[in-house]
């Protein structure tokens, strides 16, 4: 794997992007929500899920990221 990832980056320019951390801390929490919400409908107790705040935050999220310049 790590052979296949050094000839894939050789000779290509690698951009570094400062601030992802808290993006990606964000993503994984939404990520976290929906992964509950998914084994408590596949377990019988939830028959309808409300996503309208996981899909605003993500959004938000989007354009957090959207906003994050190369540095």
């Amino acid at each position: 794997m790590s052979a296949f990832i050094l000839s894939c980056a050789l000779g290509k320019e690698i951009v570094i992007v400062e601030g992802l951390e808290n993006s990606l801390s964000e993503l994984k929490a939404i990520g976290r929500n929906l992964n509950q919400l998914t084994v408590l409908c596949n377990m019988g107790k939830l028959q309808a899920v409300e996503l309208a705040e996981i899909k605003q935050q993500f959004g938000v999220l989007v354009e957090s990221i959207t906003g994050l310049k190369a540095g």
